[in-house]
């Protein structure tokens, strides 16, 4: 080869044998931390600790969700507990031949806004009762109104001592209730992010961190101290007057929120492996056709383009009577002026959706469940983190979005499942169950006849629906209204936060990046929220 063909050999080849040889450094030089962890998990040391422990968050005190009544020989929901949760109760000593299921979650696995009575764990015990007799069922419903996966967690640890055979996990709609911050983490790129959780699962970075700790000294009180302290209960944002207001587009804030998130789930799976006990996921489902809660303009839009925005939008108002494609048309050309404004994106998705364009208006209204500045529907990215980590994790899942989605035209999920922005029907409440129950059949853990058990199973749904008097109806629809006017900010407390939530900052640069007032108009036709 001449000196020519030589330098263009080097020039062609040079980066990526450069890149070759980085790639191998790199890997020589973590290959003992991979002989070290395949060394530990063969010895079975240093497991990364199960326990209800939470770097990101404390609480100003605990109570335990079940107290014992000795005379009766049952645990029963603690009074000081009927705020959030329903009276249940179960024996203190499992019979034998008693399979005992926990369902942990916020008002969807209460039943909200109905009650327990026609919430999918009902509809999963009587199933079950029916498809394999052979068995005594108990299924235990843990649903909290307005819990997160953070006050899941030690509700886990508690019922993990009353002999489980299993834990239904169902959250995700209730993590941005609550004020507090993420200072660290907000602040870490999401690579580094991503790292660190990644560490965080190896057994060498668990000895470690132990080892640490024990150098150092410092008790479970002094970390108490280095993170925000919640109040004993929930206080969720909107429970006060004017609590929509406290919430602002804070993206670092919201990647925390997700973070923190993904934390506690594989926190509770590992709580429970580590003491043999099975967990099955689900998925939440949200409603795709409930309007976002509160919008706001993407940062510096500046008042030429935000005129340019409000002209389209007031042009496809203008429009929509009249000529469906044209109104779609003017949404489009806002859309391309804000794309971070959730409600054009949502007002987008209603115009696609009568228009038949399903593919486009279930993208277009996911987008706007993404935006949401009060987000009280799980967010696309947590679903999917849900079915990353059960997949990891090698955990059992039912995806009830995709269940209930794959019943709706153009998979969009929406009224006619849900009863509000989250809370399914009492049909979707059975559907639930039916689909927890099959997944329990591909598990083992229960076993029906081939067929035949559904008719029985049909027999104690009627038989349960007709104990139910009217004013179960009643309460629940009020509690439907209730909850509406919660959503929408309208809440009459008036009296401070816990001084211990630390509020949520407002990043506002003074441009375009206020609150719009848009949110009643977003479709036309229908009320805002």
């Amino acid at each position: 080869m001449d000196e020519l063909g030589g330098e263009r050999y080097r020039n062609r080849h040079g980066p990526r044998k450069r890149l070759l040889f980085r790639v191998i450094a790199v890997m020589l030089g973590l290959s003992p931390l991979f002989v070290v962890e395949c060394a530990l998990r063969v010895l079975d040391l240093g497991a990364p600790e199960a326990s209800a422990n939470d770097p990101f968050v404390g609480f100003a005190g605990r109570e335990p969700l079940f107290v014992l009544d000795k005379r009766a020989g049952r645990y029963k929901t603690a009074t000081t507990r009927l705020k959030c949760f329903r009276p249940q109760t179960f024996a203190a000593q499992k019979a034998p031949g008693t399979f005992r299921i926990f369902c942990l979650g916020g008002s969807t696995v209460q039943g909200r806004p109905f009650a327990v009575e026609t919430s999918f764990t009902s509809w999963l015990a009587l199933s079950l009762r029916a498809a394999d007799p052979s068995r005594t069922w108990e299924v235990i419903n843990c649903g909290g109104v307005s819990y997160a996966s953070y006050r899941l967690a030690p509700i886990v640890e508690e019922v993990l001592d009353y002999e489980p055979d299993l834990i239904v996990l169902y959250s995700g709609h209730n993590e941005f209730l609550e004020a507090r911050t993420y200072p660290g983490l907000a602040n870490l790129p999401a690579p580094v992010r991503s790292a660190l959780s990644a560490a965080a699962r190896l057994r060498a970075f668990a000895l470690l961190h132990r080892g640490v700790e024990a150098v150092v000294g410092r008790s479970a009180d002094q970390i108490d101290q280095d993170r925000p302290i919640l109040p004993t209960e929930v206080e969720a944002l909107l429970d006060y007057k004017g609590g929509l207001e406290a919430y602002h587009r804070d993206d670092g804030w919201r990647e925390g929120v997700m973070a923190h998130f993904g934390f506690n789930l594989r926190r509770m799976i590992a709580m429970a492996r580590a003491r043999g006990v099975p967990v099955l996921l689900l998925n939440p489902v949200a409603n795709l056709e409930t309007p976002p809660f509160k919008t706001a303009h993407r940062p510096g839009l500046g008042e030429r383009r935000l005129a340019r925005f409000d002209a389209s939008w007031e042009e496809a108002r203008s429009l929509y009577t009249r000529s469906l494609p044209a109104a779609a048309a003017a949404l489009e050309q806002a859309v391309r002026l804000d794309d971070e404004h959730a409600g054009i994106w949502y007002t987008l998705g209603v115009c696609q959706q009568r228009l038949d364009r399903l593919d486009a208006a279930r993208a277009s209204l996911n987008r706007a469940r993404d935006l949401d500045i009060c987000p009280l529907r799980i967010l696309s990215p947590m679903n999917d983190l849900i079915a990353r980590i059960a997949t990891e994790t090698h955990t059992p899942l039912v995806d009830v979005q995709a269940l209930i989605a794959a019943r709706s035209p153009g998979k969009i999920t929406g009224n006619a499942w849900l009863v509000d922005h989250v809370h399914p029907s009492i049909t979707g409440h059975k559907l639930i169950a039916r689909a927890v129950l099959d997944e329990m059949v591909r598990q083992g853990w229960a076993r029906p006849p081939e067929k035949g058990w559904e008719a029985e199973r049909d027999r104690l749904y009627a038989r349960q629906l007709a104990s139910l008097d009217e004013f179960y109806y009643v309460k629940g629809v009020q509690r439907l209204k209730n909850l509406e006017a919660w959503a929408q900010g309208r809440a009459v407390r008036v009296r401070a936060p816990h001084p211990a939530a630390s509020p949520l900052r407002d990043p506002s640069d003074g441009q375009n990046h206020s609150e719009t007032g848009k949110s009643g108009d977003v479709a036309p036709g229908k009320t805002g929220t």
